[in-house]
């Protein structure tokens, strides 16, 4: 592993004989460290009907557990001067917290404390549910979410994880009870879903026994089980139009389904998308349709590989007269993609650019940190760092090509959300 906070060794790994994992890598760039557990109890693990479980769980763990109040929480950590983040995305729950290096034997246990003996008292859950509720109308009022959960139930369907909206819909986090939260983590946060990254100012040996000694006790649980990676693709384009009256801004979200993590082709198309607007004004799209036409506030493109093929999806927001301008230019832009492929120079610089963006995330502890469950969840392998530009430069014109030509605006998925006068 590059970069200044990587100067002691490479991680050790370690596989406890409950399934979870532990990755320890020691830095000493500052007298700190990152603890971050990640379990892979994201939103895909869902039930049907119970949408928005996984996040609302999210936002309830860490409010008192078997032996602290919230309050003793709070106490707790403040008195470190150290904070605990719980985020959630489609796959993972993650908790994490860098606290000085003294104060590392209590954090962890607080942390490990609060991931598997949470109370979810009953006050806590109705406050964070009427919470939740006030984001999902904010959501259902918001013509970019609108167009991306929408373009996401198209490219998916209502069956998928996928196809569901992450924070569920008001009614069903008015069906979740303090009792579907309890069940979820007795299932899913659970040692066998566990990956414990430990990066820092501390001995991993030491770090790996305390690790093995509050984790061994418990029991593994249940394996995850496999989403089901064949996504149709769509017979023809599909194109929607969402009215939101009293909005002055449409968004556009254009999807594709492209490629799983683990495809071969992953890495030219990564560096496809980079190409087409991952950074917005650094890519083709951007500089076409912002800065040289002047027709959006802002548009880009995001790629999001994971066990399944993953959405490619194109975003925009534009004045409403604009919007069948730029659905057009979209249509142009990536039809020149497909016929052209990337210039020698577009490649070159985006392969540079990727490539030189590594040492900066292994700059801290928590970057390190946030890596090495990447790596851990994908299979990657502890040298992956190491191998990284290798993989990206070994990728050729003709390669990054193909992988554009899976952007047929002819098998586009077109949501627009806005108000009435911008229907295309």
């Amino acid at each position: 592993m590059t970069g200044p906070a990587s100067a002691i060794g490479v991680p050790i790994r370690r596989q406890l004989g409950n399934g979870a994992v532990v990755l320890v890598k020691r830095t000493t760039t500052t007298p700190a460290v990152t603890i971050n557990a990640s379990f892979r109890a994201g939103a895909v693990c869902d039930p049907p009907g119970k949408e928005g479980l996984a996040h609302f769980v999210s936002r309830t763990i860490d409010r008192g557990t078997s032996a602290r109040t919230v309050d003793q929480l709070s106490d707790e950590l403040d008195g470190r001067g150290v904070t605990l983040s719980v985020t959630i995305n489609r796959h993972a729950l993650s908790l994490v917290s860098t606290c000085l290096a003294e104060d590392f034997d209590a954090i962890l246990r607080l942390l490990l404390e609060v991931s598997t003996s949470p109370t979810f008292p009953d006050e806590e859950v109705d406050t964070r549910r009427r919470e939740i509720v006030t984001l999902i109308r904010q959501d259902d009022d918001t013509p970019g979410t609108v167009a991306l959960e929408r373009v996401m139930r198209l490219l998916y369907g209502e069956a998928h994880p996928y196809g569901r909206p992450p924070r569920g819909t008001v009614d069903s986090v008015h069906r979740l009870r303090r009792s579907d939260l309890a069940d979820f983590v007795a299932a899913r946060v659970v040692p066998s879903t566990l990956v414990l990254a430990i990066v820092g100012d501390v001995d991993p040996d030491r770090a790996l026994a305390l690790a093995s000694s509050l984790l061994d006790s418990l029991p593994g649980g249940a394996a995850m089980p496999l989403l089901d990676p064949s996504i149709p693709r769509p017979a023809g384009r599909r194109d929607e139009f969402i009215a939101m009256p009293g909005k002055v801004q449409a968004d556009i979200a254009v999807g594709f389904v492209a490629v799983a993590r683990a495809d071969p082709a992953y890495e030219s198309y990564w560096l496809m998308n980079t190409i087409l607007g991952q950074y917005a004004l650094g890519g083709r799209l951007g500089a076409r349709i912002r800065e040289r036409q002047g027709m959006a506030y802002y548009v880009s493109s995001a790629f999001e590989a994971a066990d399944v093929p993953g959405p490619l999806l194109i975003r925009a927001g534009v004045d409403p007269g604009n919007v069948g301008s730029v659905l057009t230019a979209v249509d142009e832009e990536l039809r020149t993609f497909i016929a052209e492929g990337p210039s020698d120079r577009e490649l070159r610089e985006a392969t540079q650019y990727m490539v030189g963006s590594l040492p900066r995330r292994l700059e801290t502890n928590a970057g390190i940190a946030s890596f090495l469950q990447t790596v851990e969840f994908f299979g990657l392998g502890l040298d992956y760092d190491r191998r990284m530009a290798g993989l990206l430069a070994s990728v050729t014109r003709d390669a990054v090509q193909a992988a554009a030509a899976r952007l047929d605006p002819d098998q586009a998925t077109v949501v627009v959300a806005g108000p009435p006068e911008a229907r295309p």
